[in-house]
């Protein structure tokens, strides 16, 4: 995949400067002198970059080993990507990114905005303002069943802040199923601790069962990550699945488990969402992730949270308080507001959650026609994850093109050909698949379902 987006990164750079010379000559063409000007600050500049690269070679650059061992995240790179070729002037669609496309609600706008005018815009406790952890407790017992002091809440700038650094370090393994979200794995390699991939099948509804989590348990096993609803794939545990695995759980003593529970209001009848930590004897043993990004449509406001027992919630605490201190002040006022909206996230999330829902059967109805793709509706969040193994591999090739070995060819081919942009699914250790994000308007996710489907028609495309 690094060979995709450095390929198309190239391109791209190609792109952007050719229409920038493109520009300077309909524009300056009768400045002479500036162009000249212009050419002869090149030299200068490379003279100046090949001193600074020698200045750099005789310093020691060497990282921390557990840092230089951490992988990009592929997603951030192709949203990175995608926006740079529509920047140059390509028109690009990114269904990379795993954001929703619709604006904060706002009730939640305005609390943020009150917030700066009424002076709350000062360091924020560590762990958060107690108003707001009073009311992510409130929000767990009426929605949840959950029971939790404020002590037991900890608020950080996103969701993926210090639980995993805080509950395993070396000699631990951190049992992972695939298909996961590109972080789990190096967040685990951070903390010092082995990342243990269980595969999950489409067949299995890429759903982790306790047969699978007993053939991988072990003394070393500390940490159970479990996503529902899931990124990438969509899926959404059961209640009789999560108790099976509570089962397994229950058998090992050292075994905890993180509970990534960011999508939970993006949740399609009939399936429902089940908290883990509310399962029987599994509150002690289970940290409890969330946030306000997904639902709320409040990404860029980054704040999350951890609800776990207090001793690893002073943990987490005490890591935070060494790396970024707590949240913003002002995304704390404006997460109350939203937890005001109502049980649920109340009339604005399910809106919200609606559109996703229209969205989502568009997308899997399109792409249920391609021959080649197998796809079953997913549950939750607002991915769709097919299984594209059919249109790649040995024989497969695109005109003008050539070769589409995998999945990251097919990718590749589709961002430069259709200018459509979708990650890999090897990004999430599924390589026969692909993510796409259906958190953008009707109109783009029909024109890019158009796209793909010409790129991978027969007359163009052709299979295995």
């Amino acid at each position: 995949m690094a060979a995709v987006v450095a390929s198309s990164t190239l391109r791209v750079r190609a792109l952007a400067l050719a229409a920038r010379r493109s520009r300077v000559a309909a524009s300056d063409h009768g400045a002479p002198g500036h162009l000249r000007r212009v050419a002869a600050v090149g030299p200068v500049r490379s003279v100046r970059s090949r001193r600074a690269l020698s200045a750099r070679a005789e310093v020691d650059q060497s990282l921390n080993p557990r840092v230089a061992a951490l992988r990009p995240s592929k997603t951030m790179a192709l949203t990175d990507l995608a926006r740079a070729m529509k920047e140059s002037g390509l028109p690009v669609i990114g269904l990379a990114a795993g954001e929703p496309d619709f604006d904060t609600p706002a009730a939640i706008v305005e609390a943020g905005r009150d917030a700066i005018t009424r002076g709350f815009t000062r360091y924020s406790p560590n762990t958060g303002t107690e108003a707001l952890r009073k009311a992510v407790c409130e929000k767990l017992k009426e929605e949840n069943g959950l029971v939790y002091a404020p002590e037991e809440i900890v608020l950080s700038n996103g969701a993926k802040q210090s639980s995993v650094m805080a509950t395993t370090g070396p000699g631990d393994e951190v049992i992972i199923p695939a298909p996961y979200w590109v972080s789990y794995p190096e967040m685990v390699r951070l903390s010092g601790a082995d990342p243990v991939i269980v595969q999950t099948t489409s067949d299995e509804g890429f759903l982790l069962t306790a047969e699978k989590l007993k053939a991988v348990l072990k003394p070393s096993s500390r940490l159970l990550i479990l996503c529902s609803p899931s990124n990438p794939s969509g899926a959404v545990y059961s209640r009789e699945a999560l108790e099976a695995i509570a089962d397994v759980v229950r058998t090992h003593p050292r075994l905890l488990v993180l509970a990534d529970e960011i999508y939970e209001h993006i949740t399609y009848a009939p399936a429902t969402h089940v908290s883990f930590a509310g399962l029987p004897g599994m509150m002690e043993r289970t940290l409890t992730v969330n946030g306000f990004s997904k639902a709320f449509a409040m990404t860029g406001w980054r704040l999350g949270y951890l609800a776990a027992p207090r001793a690893f919630a002073k943990a987490t605490a005490t890591i935070q308080g060494q790396i970024t201190s707590g949240p913003s002040s002002i995304s704390q006022q404006a997460a109350i507001a939203a937890l005001g909206l109502g049980l649920n996230g109340g009339a604005p999330v399910a809106a919200m959650k609606k559109a996703f829902e229209t969205r989502r059967d568009f997308v899997a109805a399109r792409l249920s026609n391609i021959p080649g793709v197998k796809l079953d509706v997913p549950a939750g969040a607002f991915y769709v994850f097919p299984d594209v193994s059919a249109l790649v591999g040995d024989g497969a090739s695109a005109e003008g093109f050539g070769p589409v070995a995998d999945g990251d060819e097919l990718c590749r081919y589709l961002l430069e050909k259709a200018q459509v942009a979708l990650v890999p699914g090897s990004a999430f250790g599924n390589p026969e698949c692909v993510r796409i994000s259906y958190a953008a308007s009707d109109d783009t996710l029909k024109e890019a379902l158009d796209r793909i489907e010409k790129a991978l028609n027969p007359e163009v495309y052709t299979r295995p």
